[in-house]
């Protein structure tokens, strides 16, 4: 009895450290927006992810982005203009910062 309880606690242990190395890494996309009332919405679109999130004080952050190329629509508030950003690059547990995006009128 006791044998058994030993083996499966060290099945236990051992399921648990390989389950911690398997777990999948994202990413995160972040930027700003100028004038940072311009827009209250930013969307992130690749082949496989679509991602939204607000834009508070002028700045995003998309944080459980998947890796891929990524496109940023900035979802503007009138009299501004909606406003994209192609090919962004996003790679496997970084921290992407696309920098300024300037909304238009």
């Amino acid at each position: 009895m006791k044998n058994v309880k030993l083996a499966i606690a060290a099945l236990v242990i051992g399921a648990s450290t390989f389950m911690a190395f398997n777990i999948n890494q994202t990413a995160s996309i972040k930027g700003k927006i100028t004038p940072a009332t311009a827009s209250e919405k930013a969307w992130a679109l690749s082949a496989s992810d679509t991602l939204q999130a607000p834009i508070t004080n002028g700045e995003f952050n998309f944080a459980t982005a998947k890796p891929g190329t990524y496109q940023i629509i900035i979802e503007a508030k009138a009299p501004y203009k909606n406003t994209a950003k192609n090919n962004v690059e996003v790679k496997e547990g970084a921290v992407t910062d696309i920098g300024e995006i300037v909304v238009n009128q």
